[in-house]
């Protein structure tokens, strides 16, 4: 069995994916077996990978820290709160609202944040305007 990372060069989104062998999964992908379970795409390929690598001990060099991990999702969280209380939110508008904002005239500077496609960020940069992507962690404790 082998486990590969897959991308949708349609909407992407990456998933992972077992297959019986690396032939196995080139006959899927000949016969456009292969499909995005997000926007039922065909065009799916495979990403780079790093190796799982393991030594003497039969325990994973990369094996996550569980403290060190919490660590990380406790600053994530604080950032969030920080976004949260001094940002405006406007969700899938974000990409609108950025250029509403770096276009204006006026130049009334807003602090926003919100979600947006790669291809809508990669088009903003292009325009000169400033964004940062933010990694969020979603409480499932909530």
């Amino acid at each position: 069995m082998i486990k590969y990372k897959l991308a949708c060069e349609n909407c992407e989104l990456t998933f992972d994916s077992w297959f019986a062998s690396s032939n196995e999964y080139e006959k899927l992908k000949k016969k456009n077996l292969l499909v995005c379970h997000n926007c039922n795409s065909q065009k799916i390929e495979k990403t780079v990978m790093s190796p799982k690598l393991i030594n003497g001990k039969k325990k994973s060099i990369d094996s996550p820290n569980p403290e060190k991990y919490e660590n990380i999702k406790q600053k994530i969280k604080s950032y969030q709160k920080f976004i949260k209380d001094n940002f405006k939110y406007v969700g899938e508008n974000f990409a609108y609202e950025a250029r509403s904002i770096h276009y204006n005239e006026k130049k009334i500077n807003k602090d926003i944040y919100g979600s947006a496609s790669k291809q809508d960020l990669k088009e903003l940069k292009e325009e000169g305007i400033e964004t940062q992507i933010i990694p969020w962690v979603n409480d499932k404790d909530n």
